[in-house]
Order: C-alpha cells, then structure tokens, then sequence
C-alpha cells in the first residue's frame, strides 16, 4: 500500500513576525549592519521543515494588501496593528527570493489572507487524498483541523513541534467539533486582529458558552438563560458576536487551485540560494542548506513525527586520554524538537579526570598543543568569593576534559598548582568565554595567565558590537548547536538553586567539558571574522591586553567611608524631607510624590501646567518622565522641586545607601565588575556598583564622591583627567583649521569659540556666552538641534538658531566633516574610531525619520566617543604595564570616562605624575595636543 502524500503550507507572515520576535532581545545584525533577524527566524523554520519531514509537496503562503471581504464588513479590522517593523519589511523580497531561488511555490492573491489561501488549498488537497499539515503558530487554524488536515506548529525556544489533529484540537479549546474553534474566536474576539468578540466574555467563558450552547448562534437564541450584567452585554451585542464570527471564519474558496504538479519541492538553484545567504551572511544557515539539499540529494519523504529522536552521531573514532580508540557515543534520545543540535544528538567524547595518572597525562598532553580553550567551574559568580570546584580543557572539537577540585582550599591549591607549567606557559595560546573571570579567579589562588590570550565574548564584541555575547547565544548562532543549560544542574535562582559542589560529578563533567568544547568551536569561527571586519589587531593589542589590566583593578578595589555615608543619608533625608514639604504646599495638598498617576493628576488637572493638551502615555495617565517634566521646569518652580526631589532620592537609594552593602567582607573594599563588551562605541561600563553614573553637576552628588577614600595614611588618591578630549578628537579628525589652532595654541576653547561666535574679542567674552559656547562645542558631538539648545540655556529657540548658525560659520570643516560621516556611514553601514573599531548603525537608510536621524547623530558621535575611549584604553594599558614592570606601590583603581583613579603611596606621589601625564598624553598621536589634568587627595572629591 503506497503511503498517503503530504502538503506542507507554510504561512509566511506569521513565521516571519514569530522569528523576528524570537530574536528581539538579540537581533541578529551583519557586517552590514542589517537587522537580519526575520529572514533568520523564517528560514530556520523552513529548513526545519524540510529536514525533519522531507515533505514531497510544500509552498508558502503571503498576505496581499490584506483582506477585501473583512475589511468591507468592518472597516475596523485589522486597523490597531502597530506599523510593520523594517526588518521584516527588509525580509520580505530576500525570503521572496530565497523561495524562488528552492523551486518553492509562493502563493499570493490580492485581497486574501494567508489564512484563505491555505485554508483554501488544504480543503481542495484534501479532496484529492493528501494530507495537509498547515505550518503556523497561529491558533485561528485549529478550526480547518480534520482526519487529513493537521496543524504544525514549530519548534522554539527549546519546545518541541506540536502537531494539533482532531484530538489536540478538542483538549485545547474543549470543544467537541474542530469548527468550534470560529463560535470560540468569535466569543473572545482577537486583539491582534481588532476583531470585537462579545464584551465581557474572555477564553474561560467561551469554553463554558461552547460547552453549554455549542455555537454563537444557540448562544443568542438562550440568553434569556443568562443573568445580570453578561445578559444585557451580550444581548446588546448580538450583531458584534456574529460579524465577530465571520471576520475569525478562515474562506475556504479563494481563486486558487491546487495543482499537485505546481507544488512539488524540486532540487533548487543551490548556487543561487548560497549568493543569497553569502549576502546575508548566513554562514551557518548556507552550511545546514547545503547538508539538507547537496550532501544527501533532494530529501526523500517521511513520516511526520512530534519530535526528533534519530541518533545523529557519525561513526568518527576519538581518542582516549589513555590511548586506544574509542568509539564516541552520544546519549540520542533528544526530545527538544529543536532547530539547534544538542549534547543528545551530538557525537561527543568528554572524559573525567582524577588520581595522579590521570592527571600526569592530561598535563602531559595539555603541554604540547599550541591552543587550549579551559574553563573554570566554581561555587558562585563573585570571583572574589567564588572557590574553585573544577577546569574543564579541549582543544580538539567534540573532545573535552573535566577535572573535578577538591573542597579543601590547601588540596586544592596543591592541585591547581600541578597546572601552573600550563597557565604560565608562553608558548601555549588559552581561549576562553569571559576570560576576566576565570583571570579573577585564578588571580584568588596565586595564578597569573601567560601567553598569548582569546577571548571568544570580546572577539564577537568586535566583530558584531550590537548582538549580544553570552555563550548560548553565540552556540546557537553560529554553530546552530543549544548548550546545556546551567539551571538543568543548579535550578533556577533563588533561595533553593544549588550550589555546582552538590551536582553529580558526571553531569558537571558533560556540561563543563562542554562549555569548554564550544568556545573553542567559536574561537575558530571568529578568528577569520576578525581578519574580515579588520578588527584583530584592536583585538590583540587593546581589548585583550586590557582584560589583565581590569582584572587587576576589579581585585584591587577602593575603600569607602562608611561613616561619612551615614552622615550624607541623614542629611539628604532632611534635604528630601524639606523638598516634599515645599511641594505639597506649592500643590495645596500632600500626595504619593513616587506615584507617577497621583503626580500628574495634580500637576495637569489640578494647576494646569503645561498647556490645555499634556502627553499622556499608552495607558491613559499623564506622562511625568524627565522628559516632560525637564522642558516644563524653566516655568514652574514646582516641576523643578520634583526634579530635585527624583534626582535625592536616587542619589539616596543608589548610592548612599547601597554603597555600603556592596563593601566586601574578604576585603573591606568596594569592586566594580568593568564591561568590556557593553556600550557599542568602544567605552567600558561599570557595574555593582555602576561608579560612572554617580551625578557631578549637583553639589549633593559630588559629595558622594568624597566617600571613595585612599587606602590608609600612607596613601593619597590620584585623580588624571583627559581635558576635553572629545572635542579634541573632533578637531583632530575634522581637521577644522580654527578649532586645531586653538587647541595648538592651548586657548580655552569655549572661550575661543565665544568670541568667535559672537564677534567680541577673547578678553571681553562674559561667563554667559562662554557658557553657551561650551554647551554648543559639546552638543554639536551629539546633534543638538536649536530646540535642544533652547531647553539646555536661557536661549529662545530663535536665538539658539542663529548660535548654531554662527558656530557653523566658524568652524565650516566641521560641518563638512560631520556631513561626510553620515555619507560613509550611508555607503559602508558603519563609521570608524581612530583606531578602527567598528560601529554598525543599521537604521542609517532608514525610511523613518526619527530613527534615521538617531542614526546619523550615532555616525558623528560614535567616532568621536569611541576613540575617546581606545585611547584612554592604551594608557590604561601602558600605565599598568609600567606599574607592574618598574614595582611601583601605587596602584591603578578605577576608571570613569576619561578620568583613571589611582592609590598612590606617599612616597611615589611626586614620581607618579609625571608618569602617569606622560603615558596618557603620549597614549595615542593627534594633530591637537592631548592634555592631562591632576590633583591629589585624601578622597576623590578632593583629587579631582
């Protein structure tokens, strides 16, 4: 008996959102700086497909210019959707193409859905024996479910396919008849769809409707059944529920025909596929394509299934430790369903190593590669508090081993130091996935890393700054393989998670081993990537040398005077208390000052501030951001008293008291976790406690500064602050001819720019018009736009207009300049630091306006702000060296911006200086000087 044929139809538009949507926190952006996400999230679901059912006939349906005979019933349909995001606009022609490129039919009809069409060719292929699996997230198709005629949901997330026959569809919405499913949509309506339902009645109530009167119709012939409040509703509404129930009903007699022969999945035009994908720079994507539809001919068909259990092992032999071969096997009863390979379904040889021979031989063998990827295992994330339970090392793919360390700190001191040849080796490369922690805590047990350095989250950082870089991500992404997750060993967090000591020694050993396998597989992967984006020489001389040096940092710390910040909470107590005093008389009454609903009723209801039409916020209240709130102070004093009142009490709640807990008992210290792969322009951010947010223009913020204090009497704190270097930057790179002679000539420039801009001589310029000066110099770098300038000065809007003017007038390279950035940004996708590190702006090309202009303002700045940042890292670099060659006492502690922090030793503070102005001047050669300002002191506040 020939087995029965199968149609798969997709339905593009809803698997084209669902991966877009899959990808949102982590967006998948090329070299190009595209948002590839949608095109992505649409193509793993089709190979999927294709891989795991081998369909013999399949096409995909689009949506054309929506539905006529919807939106002619109720012009409303469909009409609250949020604009199309422009990544799946972007997505639609190279998917289109992609299709056209695999022989898959498109099936497009002007006026009808997605829905209709394969509603259409499932009835119709029903009819001539097929079974019909209509590929889809969205629920509404429950209703066409019948013997022949299967809903495939796919996978995601880790979840498994789901394949809804009759059954599935009975035990979802509880009905007894599949069609139920439209009398079911029509009750609760469709947000997403705007389509109305019948008020009052949610998913609970339908099924109860359903269960009682089986359709909408029996529902409204029986109301006289119903009482109170949902009789009236629904009796009232009788005419919304049956248009409701026609707009859910999916038509099942379009103009389209199913001609078996038209859908046939035929060899595709794979050179044509792979130009596609070699655009789009799906290299992973090209690699499965090429094993689906080359390496194994065009795919046969099979049986569907709910999930995959085919072992995926191939027969290569792996080598033992010990010697001999054996043959790797992997566990094959995969159940996830999913488009990315796993430890279950992976060929894979990870060995436990214990007792001296074992680990004689794995030294042994550790000591003659030339690269090793290890990864530490521990109790905790806090390296300095973390203990170490176990390293795992690979340095072949699918070949990982774990060595499990005793709980005694002395046994395993003695253990770690049997690995030291290894660590301090100069000859052998280590790879790691966050290389900062395991240096901290190594750093905790005596052992310095040596050698040549990669680090797979900061070689991804550089290649593609806008993705994110943890290790699953990166799995997924480029080697379409998911990790084991760490919950499956230690729980979720919280008060019951596990520590990595309680875990059996064979699941530890799969998970670190294999860890360490795919950061290895990664390393391989990125280090051409960093060839290609022209980023390896930023990457071996800046941001992997700097990760020793902010380790050092981290473990270091600085001391804080907790007394002093006890006295400083008192007093902005009183400072708060006083301000909400102020304007609960200002308002005529007290009220929840946090509460941003009772803030505005009082501000835009009762005193009528701002105008007859205030903004209001999706959820109906007024909205009371800075924003708002910042352009509506200039004229009432009591919007600036809130603003103070906000900016106290996250002073308070930030800083003055939270600084204190973050002191670490081990060493009474504060330390701050530096983050080398955050902000895309290249700056580092700090983290528990994040020290450069601390606010510098109010007297009450600078005064938390004075916490932070020197060591002990032996030691003053060093402050060394870059003077304006990014204007510097901008003069250098511009090469404004009157902008770099004033700064060759060491003029203050805000000064300068005054009198030029305002035609007075430099003698004359008053501290107002130097202020406007320096707020222009400095806005110009961030776009600021006369409206901008007005909210920031006591300027007009018409007289910030003509400063701009005036200041483009005086400095005409500049605006040249900062026109040619957004030129390259346009032709090449991204602009460049002076030292070649890469900023994407994908929405450079944007049709939308506002965001195309955020773009633009990016291509000037990021330049300017990320050199800024590369230079302070190569005298970070340079002064960390010279303090660790030439054995000062002083240390270096903290970096903020363009200012770096330093203990110095009474001793050394007349020595230091010069040193330390030497290497930050000279760190990086401009066509302006580059200057360094200092100051010494008991506390931070007193040094800068």
């Amino acid at each position: 008996m020939s087995q029965q044929k199968r149609l798969f139809l997709l339905d593009a538009y809803a698997l084209i959102f669902r991966g877009y949507y899959a990808f949102i926190k982590n967006p998948r952006i090329n070299s190009k700086g595209m948002d590839t996400s949608a095109i992505m999230g649409f193509m793993n679901s089709l190979l999927d497909v294709i891989k795991r059912e081998k369909p013999d006939h399949l096409a995909v349906a689009f949506d054309k210019e929506g539905s006529a005979v919807r939106t002619e019933m109720f012009t409303d349909y469909k009409a609250n959707r949020d604009e199309t995001p422009e990544a799946i606009r972007i997505a639609i022609p190279y998917i289109q193409d992609i299709l056209k490129a695999m022989h898959i039919p498109v099936i497009e009809l002007a006026g009808c859905e997605a829905d209709d069409l394969i509603g259409t060719l499932a009835k119709q292929a029903e009819k001539q024996g097929y079974k019909t699996y209509m590929v889809t997230p969205d629920k509404d198709f429950a209703q066409l479910v019948s013997e022949n005629i299967f809903m495939y949901r796919p996978a995601r997330m880790g979840n498994g396919i789901e394949i809804w026959g009759v059954p599935e569809v009975q035990e979802r919405f509880e009905v007894e008849r599949p069609e139920q499913v439209i009398d079911f949509l029509g009750m609760m309506g469709d947000a997403v769809d705007n389509i109305p339902g019948l008020p009052g009645v949610g998913e609970k109530t339908a099924k109860k409707f359903l269960k009682t009167y089986g359709s909408m119709e029996n529902l409204l012939a029986s109301t006289h059944e119903l009482k109170g409040k949902m009789k009236e509703k629904i009796e009232d509404n009788a005419e919304l529920g049956i248009l409701s129930k026609k707009l859910a009903t999916i038509i099942t007699d379009c103009d389209v025909t199913f001609h078996e022969e038209d859908f046939e999945l035929s060899p595709p035009d794979t050179e044509k596929v792979e130009t596609i994908f070699q655009e789009l720079e799906f290299r992973r994507m090209a690699e499965q394509f090429h094993k689906i539809f080359t390496e194994g001919g065009s795919p046969e068909p099979a049986p569907a299934q709910k999930t995959t259990k085919q072992n995926k092992n191939s027969d290569s032999q792996q080598t033992s430790l010990f010697g001999g071969d054996i043959n790797a096997t992997a566990d094959s009863n995969d159940t996830t369903g999913n488009f990315y390979k796993t430890l279950g379904d992976t060929s894979h040889f990870y060995q436990l190593i214990e007792g001296e021979l074992a680990i004689k031989l794995l030294l042994r063998d550790l000591l003659q590669q030339k690269t090793v990827c290890f990864d530490t295992e521990t109790t905790g994330i806090d390296p300095l508090t973390a203990e170490l339970v176990g390293i795992s090392f690979s340095w072949e793919k699918g070949k990982g081993f774990y060595v499990p360390f005793p709980e005694n700190r002395e046994e395993a001191q003695e253990l770690l130091n049997k690995f030291l040849p290894f660590f301090e080796s100069e000859n052998i490369e280590k790879v790691a996935q966050n290389l900062k922690y395991d240096m901290k805590v190594l750093g905790t047990y005596g052992v310095v890393i040596k050698g040549k350095l990669f680090d797979t989250m900061i070689a991804h950082y550089l290649i593609n700054p806008d993705m994110r870089h943890n290790m699953d991500i990166l799995s997924e992404t480029y080697l379409s393989y998911s990790p084991m997750p760490i919950e499956n060993l230690i729980g979720k967090k919280g008060k019951k998670q596990k520590s990595m000591r309680d875990v059996d020694l064979a699941t530890v050993k799969e998970y670190a081993a294999e860890d360490a396998d795919i950061t290895l597989q990664l390393k391989d992967i990125f280090e051409p990537e960093l060839k290609g984006t022209a980023t390896r020489k930023l990457f071996d001389e800046i941001e992997i040398p700097l990760v020793a040096v902010l380790a050092d940092m981290e473990l270091e710390g600085i001391k804080l005077d907790i007394d002093y910040l006890k006295e400083l909470s008192e007093a902005l107590s009183s400072d708060i208390k006083g301000l909400e005093g102020k304007i609960y008389e200002t308002a005529g009454e007290s009220f929840n000052l946090a509460s941003p609903k009772q803030l505005g009723d009082i501000l835009f209801d009762k005193l009528k501030i701002g105008g007859s039409k205030p903004k209001k916020t999706k959820t109906g209240q007024y909205a009371t951001g800075e924003e708002v709130l910042s352009y509506l102070a200039q004229d009432n004093p009591i919007v600036q008293d809130i603003l103070d009142w906000r900016q106290l009490v996250k002073l308070q709640n930030t800083y003055v008291d939270a600084l204190p807990n973050q002191v670490k008992e081990k060493t009474g210290r504060v330390h701050t976790d530096y983050m080398q792969t955050v902000a895309a322009t290249g700056r580092l951010s700090s983290n528990n406690p994040n020290l450069q947010n601390i606010p510098i223009r109010t007297e009450r913020g600078r005064q938390v500064r004075k916490a932070f204090v020197a060591r002990d009497e032996n030691y003053k704190l060093l402050s060394a602050d870059y003077s304006q270097i990014e204007l510097r930057i901008i003069a250098a790179l511009s090469g404004d001819p009157e902008m770099v002679k004033s700064f060759q000539k060491g003029e203050d420039i805000h000064a300068a720019t005054a009198a030029k801009v305002f035609n007075v001589p430099q003698e004359e310029v008053t501290r107002e018009q130097r202020s406007h000066a320096k707020t222009v110099n400095f806005g110009i770098i961030y776009g600021v736009s006369a409206f901008g300038l007005s909210n920031q000065t006591s300027l007009s809007r018409a007289e910030s207009k003509e400063l701009i003017d005036a200041y483009y007038k005086t400095y005409p390279r500049l605006k040249e300049y900062i026109q040619e950035q957004i030129d390259i940004a346009r032709e090449q996708g991204y602009v460049q630091t002076v030292l070649g590190r890469r900023r994407y702006l994908k929405d450079i090309n944007s049709q939308n306006a506002v965001v195309r202009g955020a773009a633009e303002r990016n291509a000037v700045n990021a330049p300017i702000q990320g050199s800024a940042a590369d230079i302070i890292k190569i005298a970070m670099i340079n002064i960390h060296k010279r303090l660790t060659d030439e054995n000062w006492k002083s240390k270096m502690l903290l970096q903020v911006h363009d200012e770096l922090i330093f203990d110095v030793h009474n001793s050394e503070i007349e020595r230091i200086q010069p040193m330390i102005k030497e290497e930050m001047e000279n760190a990086f050669k401009l066509d302006v000087p580059l200057v360094v300002e200092m100051g010494v002191g008991e506390n931070w506040l007193e040094a800068h």
